[in-house]
């Protein structure tokens, strides 16, 4: 089987996802279209350079609806014979964008490939879209559903985890992304946006709140409890699939959950072949991807097992892995795979993550993996591992390592 290597990663700044955010008035095609552009320009991408753009975007209507990909291809500047496909595995859009690209260069099926995705969360209303398991009585009820908030308390309430665990996490994760761009760890990855004229509109995440402590994250209430405990009660929901528990802990808010934004990222992957073609040095190899199917009820738990699975296929073990992005959709799902795996937080979400930052839905998997990358680099580390946990109970995971 043919390896597939990762040339180049990039990604947008994060803007904050609502209408006075610095990227509100950017399109969702032109985004992605800028994206594509800068993988392009930076590649010295010309003609057919890449067999096709694979882009993952999880609320598909609107701006954001029918093929996003080939859309954003057409408005890029890269070649018409380009095609795209645009995918959806929620949280983890991004990620199998790469995964599926890389999985058909080992394949065979092409050289080359752009991937990645992109969510304007502040154009694109979250949930806008419906879903079947939310909107759909008789599979709601066939699946215990509840909304994500309340999976992660579930989880809280499940593995003992406190609110002030969950604090402490997402103040260290806020005072590792301000530590970061402070470094400028994010120089060579993050690109500027601009406006028509050339004009600068976002060069930095403007989501984060560098200043914030635990008295700040303690004045907050729960944003999950009235949903969970009136109507239409879906603590009793959880708790009918979970008789074990007396009741839901709510511990989490808007301080210690992922926030809501807008942005895009792009990976170029490609095989040995493409990489001499284009005049490319590979800097990291794909070396194994997995997904996996959970508990759809307490939903967020997906990390977990995807990473059992995606070490035991590989004949691998938790020490080999040098560093870990694990995607911080809610405090709870990083205390949870920290415990499970008996992992030094030090090595997890070195720079912060999407507490901090922000979770551009179809985006975040294809920044982490890039996050992950430039991080091995810094520390001349070898091995990484990123993973997201997913609505409706999935997980997914890459592993890379550098060459």
């Amino acid at each position: 089987m043919t390896d597939a290597y990762i040339y180049d990663a990039l990604r947008t700044p994060r803007g904050k996802g609502r209408k006075d955010g610095s990227l509100h008035e950017v399109t969702s095609v032109r985004l992605s279209a800028l994206t594509l552009n800068a993988i392009k320009e930076r590649n010295n991408l010309e003609g057919h350079a890449v067999e096709d753009v694979i882009w993952g975007n999880v609320t598909q209507v609107m701006e954001q609806g029918g093929c996003l990909a080939r859309s954003a291809v057409l408005a890029s500047d890269l070649d018409e014979r380009i095609p795209g496909l645009a995918i959806n595995r929620f949280c983890a859009s991004g990620m199998e964008a790469v995964n599926l690209a890389a999985n058909q260069v080992k394949g065979g099926a092409g050289d080359a490939y752009i991937a990645g995705g992109v969510e304007m969360m502040g154009r694109v209303a979250m949930g806008s879209d419906g879903a079947a398991i939310a909107v759909d009585p008789s599979l709601a009820m066939e699946t215990y559903f509840v909304p994500q908030g309340i999976s992660a308390d579930i989880i809280a309430t499940e593995y003992g985890f406190t609110r002030d665990q969950a604090d402490a996490l997402a103040m260290e994760s806020q005072r590792r992304a301000a530590k970061a761009w402070e470094e400028k760890r994010f120089e060579k990855s993050v690109i500027t946006v601009k406006d028509q004229n050339g004009l600068p509109i976002l060069s930095h995440d403007e989501y984060m709140r560098p200043g914030t402590d635990m008295q700040t994250l303690g004045s907050l209430n729960p944003a999950f409890q009235m949903m969970g405990e009136q109507m239409p009660g879906f603590d009793k929901v959880a708790m009918l699939k979970y008789p074990h528990l007396e009741r839901i802990n709510h511990i989490h808010h808007a301080g210690n959950s992922s926030g809501i934004v807008d942005g895009a990222a792009a990976v170029l992957i490609g095989n040995k072949e493409f990489g001499e073609k284009h005049g490319l040095t590979p800097r990291a190899r794909i070396k194994a991807t997995a997904k996996i199917g959970t508990d759809p009820t307490i939903m967020l738990t997906g990390p977990v097992p995807v990473t059992e699975k995606i070490l035991a296929d590989n004949g691998m073990t938790i020490g080999d892995i040098d560093l870990f992005e694990v995607n911080e959709a809610f405090a709870s799902v990083v205390l949870r795979f920290q415990q499970a795996f008996d992992v030094d937080p030090d090595l997890v979400n070195v720079n912060g993550g999407s507490i901090a930052m922000g979770h551009p839905l179809g985006a975040t998997g294809a920044i982490i993996i890039g996050t992950l990358l430039d991080e091995l680099e810094r520390q001349d580390k070898q091995t990484g591992l990123a993973t997201l946990c997913i609505a409706s109970g999935m997980g997914a995971a890459t592993i890379i390592e550098r060459v």
